[in-house]
């Protein structure tokens, strides 16, 4: 990689470094690295793209950005494009992890509700000897000993390191999801193994709202969703034509506005409290004002009535 700069190298090391990153965050390493906005300087930082994914592509490596469905936040990572179980295996992880992680992603993302998740009680009973080739797994002896000896206490561990490692993350109700990388990874694998795909950005749709129109397959990620039906006047499926269900509110969606409520809550509570400082600090400016006018009232009214009192004393 001799014609990349060691801007280039900044960006890829930092990305392989530090895993996936939101894309503020990696605008603002761009930023630093380069002096440039890529809001205000799109196409030099397009540029930087195409020039380190050319170099990278004699690696097999690749410098990826796609979107989190869970939270619709854009995200960039370095990933590797090789897929033969080879390069699988070429990681921190043990055969039997691996084959664990293997079923963790089957059972998500070919949920045909979408969901996008599993409870951490499925995600556990994830049996290993699931995922040895159908031709071995007739005969129980070419199972291997390490998938029979996984105990519960490695799943949970490995289920531990998944997730910190971003293969898979915790939604906001407790369940197992894809983490990020997974997201960037594995889209050949989405691909090879008939995962339906969002009808506006053709990626995965592992996290999705579905047409309700029984007979219809059009899966719209929420994000997508959102987008599309704030540009068009009919709120209908693109796949069969009937109206798309509105309104709908999930869980995760009732939790996040429960935050933001309380948030909002929080806000005015605090801004409540403010104003109320500030009345409590004006009226007490204010009593001081009229301590004070009283007493220089009181000391005018004093002279007056003494002058008064001379002078009436003259006239008597």
């Amino acid at each position: 990689m001799a014609s990349l700069s060691w801007k280039h190298h900044t960006l890829i090391q930092t990305l392989i470094s530090r895993g996936p990153l939101k894309e503020k965050e990696f605008h603002s390493i761009f930023t630093g690295v380069t002096g440039r906005n890529p809001g205000d300087a799109k196409k030099i930082f397009d540029k930087y793209l195409l020039e380190i994914n050319k170099e990278l592509s004699y690696v097999h490596f690749e410098l990826r950005a796609c979107r989190d469905q869970y939270d619709g936040h854009v995200c960039y990572g370095v990933v590797n494009t090789v897929s033969d179980d080879q390069s699988k295996l070429g990681t921190k992880y043990s055969v039997p992890q691996i084959a664990f992680f293997k079923g963790i992603i089957e059972a998500i993302a070919q949920d045909e509700a979408a969901q996008g998740c599993i409870s951490g009680f499925d995600a556990l009973n994830i049996r290993l000897e699931n995922q040895v080739p159908s031709e071995a797994s007739s005969s129980q002896q070419q199972v291997p000993p390490a998938f029979k000896n996984f105990s519960m206490s490695q799943k949970d561990k490995t289920l531990e390191e998944l997730v910190k490692d971003n293969w898979l993350c915790r939604t906001r109700d407790g369940n197992i999801g894809l983490g990020i990388r997974s997201l960037l990874d594995l889209r050949s694998w989405f691909r090879n193994n008939g995962v339906p795909s969002c009808e506006v950005c053709n990626e995965a749709g592992v996290k999705a709202d579905l047409c309700s129109n029984e007979g219809c397959t059009v899966r719209i990620h929420k994000y997508c969703l959102k987008n599309l039906l704030s540009q068009r006047d009919d709120k209908v499926c693109s796949g069969c034509g009937k109206p798309w269900p509105l309104g709908r509110v999930t869980k995760e969606e009732a939790v996040e506005a429960a935050v933001n409520d309380d948030e909002e809550e929080e806000t005015d509570a605090q801004a409540t409290a403010l104003r109320s400082k500030k009345r409590k600090n004006r009226s007490h400016r204010d009593s001081a004002e009229n301590v004070s006018s009283q007493a220089s009232l009181a000391s005018s009214s004093g002279i007056t009535r003494r002058r008064v009192t001379r002078s009436a004393a003259h006239l008597s």
